[in-house]
């Protein structure tokens, strides 16, 4: 289905449209969330009600902007920004140890491994534990660096140096891979 039909069936409400459109793009959409949210429940949680507002937005959709895959990838990854800034999940967040987030990246999701294809985990591991963690929150999971300071009680200022040292090593071994 190109996508021109696509976008013309689910403006029309279509059901052999949201068919396709959830066989042809639920698991790209769900590798979307799952880089944000590692949580597998709360991802197909969220990934529901993504996919549900894609189709009762899909007016909103204006061609001219991109790619329609693009548009709902963004959706989709707002969700589960707004997810994991929400009180709910914050609370529910907060009984996880810092070795859950740092090394349940790589165990819970592929994701890690789809990206170490160009190299990225190679330059991750140039890092130290502390520019690491900082930088998975921030590049993988969404975070803004007031949220990383509130949330593991880091000061600001500590965060962003971490960030700083972090794409400066970056930027050295980036030639390296």
């Amino acid at each position: 289905m190109q996508e021109e039909q696509l976008i013309t069936g689910l403006r029309a409400r279509d059901r052999q449209t949201v068919d396709y459109l959830y066989e042809k793009y639920s698991k790209a959409l769900f590798a979307v969330i799952s880089r944000v949210i590692k949580d597998r429940d709360i991802a197909e949680e969220v990934f529901h009600d993504a996919f549900v507002k894609i189709i009762r937005k899909i007016d909103s959709y204006d061609e001219s902007k991109g790619r329609l895959y693009t548009w709902m990838a963004n959706v989709c990854r707002n969700a589960a920004i707004d997810k994991t800034r929400s009180k709910e999940f914050s609370k529910s967040q907060k009984t996880n140890t810092i070795d859950n987030y740092v090394y349940g990246l790589e165990g819970s999701s592929n994701t890690l491994d789809l990206v170490d294809g160009i190299g990225v985990k190679e330059l991750m591991g140039s890092l130290n534990e502390e520019q690491r963690f900082v930088v998975e929150c921030i590049y993988f999971k969404g975070y803004t660096h007031s949220e990383i300071s509130e949330e593991y009680e880091i000061p600001l200022g500590t965060v962003k140096s971490r960030i700083r040292a972090a794409i400066n090593m970056l930027k050295k071994n980036i030639n390296r891979i």
